[in-house]
């Protein structure tokens, strides 16, 4: 579950940490308890990032759609 710090990052802020996470996931040198805390980590960063996106996503559809409205619908 995601805590309220978590939801509280900018998507820049989540992305970065989540570069971060994998940058250390993948240079290894960490114990098995260390890396699955990267993971979980990591999956709730992706959690956040996926969330700006999906809201980014539903602003532009919106966008569109108030724009083709304001058109008349019409595509000549």
């Amino acid at each position: 579950m995601t805590s309220k710090v978590d939801e509280a990052l900018s998507y820049e802020q989540a992305r970065d940490e989540l570069i971060e996470v994998v940058r250390r996931l993948e240079a290894g040198g960490t114990t098995l308890e260390e890396s699955l805390a990267l993971w979980e980590r990591g999956e709730e960063l992706a959690k956040v990032c996926r969330r700006w996106l999906e809201g980014a996503r539903a602003r532009l559809d919106a966008a569109l759609a108030e724009e083709e409205e304001g058109d008349g619908g019409s595509d000549e």
